[in-house]
């Protein structure tokens, strides 16, 4: 079972348990008090959040000095904790299903999504150039932006994402 990083939990605040809590996730709304998560510390039970401060406290954690051995843990859910407690909007896809996609432009496949890049407010597409175009001299990765400029449409049930000008940036790198 796959678990994917959402948050770290960060310093003490106060001395009832508070912990800063630093998300990983575009979806703060997957942290609701009650719901148990997996840490590199084991199981965690929310017992209270403060979205305007930022804080979390867990069960079992509620002192200073307990909440102490909780600095630095990191926090985890699988995919079906993910999709069960986040809502997607329209056109919206998680990370773990864009991971993976072919990338066409056209007929023509381009490659395969590798990893996802956050980078100030964009996220970049790694993608692994296919064999083929290899072959004729292109790069072997190449980062594409995640925006309507280069994508049409992405399709996560047949793992495909259909591209505008992306073999552009391919010939650039």
């Amino acid at each position: 079972m796959e678990k994917f990083f959402i948050a770290q939990v960060g310093r003490t605040v106060g001395l009832w348990g508070d912990l800063k809590i630093h998300l990983h996730t575009d979806f703060p709304e997957q942290f609701k008090v009650g719901q148990t998560y997996h840490s590199d510390r084991g199981e965690l039970t929310l017992s209270d959040i403060n979205p305007n401060k930022g804080t979390v406290r867990f069960q079992g954690y509620e002192s200073l000095d307990a909440a102490k051995r909780l600095t630095n843990a990191k926090i985890y859910a699988t995919e079906a904790e993910t999709k069960a407690n986040c809502a997607l909007g329209e056109g919206e896809h998680f990370w773990f299903d864009i991971i993976g996609c072919k990338v066409m432009q056209g007929d023509e496949l381009l490659g395969e999504v590798e990893d996802i890049q956050r980078m100030l407010d964009v996220d970049y597409l790694a993608i692994k150039t296919d064999a083929a175009l290899l072959k004729e001299g292109f790069a072997k990765n190449f980062l594409l932006p995640y925006i309507p400029r280069y994508i049409l449409n992405a399709d996560t049930d047949k793992k495909t994402i259909f591209t505008q000008d992306a073999k552009d940036i391919l010939e650039a790198s």
